[in-house]
C-alpha cells in the first residue's frame, strides 16, 4: 500500500526520506537545512518529508532544551512548506495540539512514548491526515496492529508505521529487522528510523546519548529488509545541536549514505 502526501509518494517500489532537525531552534537555520535536503532528495529523485519538531514534551529532565514552542514552530513549519513547496511532519503531544497543527502539518506523528494513547491516537485519526505512528521502544512488532486499528476505527486509512529500536536493559536500544517485514504485513507502509535507533535514552546524565556512526550500517540492513523509507534526524555540526546530538547524522554524510541506500532498495524491490 502507498500513502500520499501532497503529491509526495510513501511506499512502492521507490525509497522515500523523512528528515530534519530533532526540534525547532531557529527559522534560519530551519531554513539552511530544509533547503539543503530538499536539494539532495531532489538529486536522487526521491520523495521528501521535512521533519522537525516545534516541541519534545518527553524529555528525560526538565533542563532538556524542548524547542521552540507551539504556536512559533508551527508558524515557521508553515513557511518553510509554502516557501519552500515541501511536505512537513512534526510531533503531537496531546489531543489538544491536533486541530490546529493539522491545518500545517501534512503528516501526523505520533511519538513512541505514546504511541499507546487511544485518545490521542483516536483524534489525530479524526483529522483525515496521514499518521505517522512511531513503534515504542516497550512493543513488539505485532503489537502495532492494534494502534493501526485505533487510526482505522475513524475511518482514516492513511497510516504510516515507523520501526526506531526495542530497549535492551537500561539506556540501550537494539534492533530486530525481523520487525520490518512482520509490519509491512500489515499492508502499510514502513518507515526505519535510522537515527532513533542508534540513541541511548536517558543515557548522557539526564540526556539521551548514542552512538551515530552505527547509523550507516542500521539503514542499510533496514532497506534490505525492506523498509519503505529511511528518517533521519540531521544537524551541520551534531556536537553542538541542542536537543539529539549524539544521534544525529551530519548533514554533509547523507547525500552519500542515500546513495547507497538507493541503490539496495533497487535491488530488494
Amino acid at each position: 500500500m502507498t500513502i500520499t502526501v501532497a503529491n509526495t509518494v510513501i511506499g512502492g517500489s521507490q525509497l522515500c526520506l523523512i528528515s530534519g532537525p530533532c526540534v525547532i531552534e531557529n527559522e534560519r537555520l530551519i531554513f539552511r537545512i530544509a533547503e539543503t535536503l530538499k536539494n539532495i532528495a531532489s538529486e536522487k529523485k526521491i520523495p521528501f518529508i521535512f521533519k522537525a519538531s516545534y516541541d519534545k514534551a518527553n524529555r528525560l529532565s526538565h533542563r532538556s532544551y524542548r524547542g521552540i514552542g507551539f504556536k512559533k514552530g508551527l508558524r515557521i513549519l508553515s513557511k518553510v512548506k509554502k516557501q519552500l513547496n515541501i511536505p512537513v511532519l512534526s510531533d503531537v503531544h496531546s489531543k489538544e495540539e491536533i486541530k490546529p497543527a493539522a491545518e500545517i502539518l501534512d503528516i501526523i506523528q505520533i511519538p513512541a512514548l505514546l504511541c499507546r494513547q487511544t485518545d490521542l491516537l483516536i483524534a489525530a485519526g479524526k483529522t483525515g491526515k496521514p499518521v505517522n505512528i512511531k513503534k515504542g521502544q516497550f512493543l513488539a512488532p505485532d503489537d502495532m496492529i492494534y494502534l493501526i486499528e485505533k487510526v482505522k476505527s475513524t475511518g482514516n486509512n492513511k497510516i504510516i508505521i515507523t520501526e526506531r529500536g526495542t530497549s535492551f536493559g537500561y539506556h540501550n536500544l537494539v534492533n530486530d529487522m525481523r520487525a520490518i517485514p512482520i509490519m509491512k504485513t500489515f499492508g502499510y507502509p514502513v518507515i526505519y528510523d535510522a537515527t532513533h535507533s542508534v540513541q541511548l535514552p536517558g543515557g548522557a546524565k539526564g540526556k539521551s546519548g548514542g552512538n551515530r556512526e552505527m547509523i550507516p550500517y542500521l539503514a542499510r540492513a533496514a532497506v534490505a529488509a525492506g523498509a519503505d523509507g529511511v528518517f533521519f534526524e540531521v544537524y551541520p555540526q551534531p556536537d553542538r545541536a541542542l536537543c539529539d546530538g549524539p544521534n544525529s547524522l551530519a548533514l554533509k554524510d547523507l547525500s552519500g549514505l542515500l546513495s547507497i541506500l538507493v541503490q539496495i532498495k533497487r535491488i530488494v524491490s
